[in-house]
């Protein structure tokens, strides 16, 4: 991976894990599983966070369960397909996986940083008690011309701020991730419980390719 693409999507989560190992994929002889880390947020709630992380970085076979880590990464997306559907998969690719004994500083347990492009029109919208939110897509540039498109959600000031982007501005994101609950009605009028993920923007700022 090059430095560069390194400097445009920068993501680390300090949690405990609360899953085994699940086979995700294989690439070049290197198999990669899946796990779950509980990150806490400084208001005592908790989010869910799907890991990817080589076998060469850990010994999947152990249990790990409970153990504090801190991970550091990339945060990254995938279009997992079904049929003639397709879902994106969000989850944090490990590159680097320290184990702790203790952590107290929630408000630097979740953090990302990306710098990419707006690649669907900003949705301006209003919750009930009346707070601002805009929903953007920015699209991430990997290395061999692979992007990945993160769902991001800004709030008050920073929501009337982006909701005047255009597609293709390029924007600086600093924020969390974070995982939220919603019901996805199915064929048969069949109501599904499922979790998004998405970075809750706390600063950005627009910038230009000039």
């Amino acid at each position: 991976m090059n430095a560069k693409a390194l400097e445009m999507n920068h993501a680390v989560i300090v949690g405990k894990i609360v899953s085994g190992f699940t086979y995700n994929h294989e690439l070049y002889e290197e198999k990669f599983f899946t796990v779950y880390v509980e990150v806490e947020r400084t208001s005592g709630n908790k989010d869910t966070l799907p890991a990817v992380i080589s076998e060469r970085l850990i010994n999947v076979n152990k249990d790990y369960i409970g153990q504090m880590v801190e991970l550091t990464g990339q945060y990254r997306s995938y279009n997992r397909h079904s049929g003639d559907k397709s879902r994106l998969e969000l989850y944090v690719f490990v590159l680097d996986i320290n184990f702790i004994k203790e952590f107290k500083d929630y408000t630097k347990s979740n953090e990302v940083f990306l710098d990419g492009y707006i690649c669907k029109k900003p949705i301006y919208r209003k919750t009930p008690l009346g707070r601002e939110i805009t929903d953007l897509l920015l699209a991430v540039n990997r290395s061999y011309g692979r992007s990945d498109y993160i769902p991001c959600i800004a709030w008050g000031r920073n929501a009337m701020y982006a909701r005047e982007m255009e597609i293709g501005s390029r924007l600086c994101v600093y924020g969390r991730i974070q995982s939220r609950e919603y019901l996805k009605v199915l064929p048969e009028k069949q109501i599904e419980k499922r979790v998004a993920y998405e970075v809750s923007i706390s600063k950005l700022r627009r910038i230009s390719d000039v």
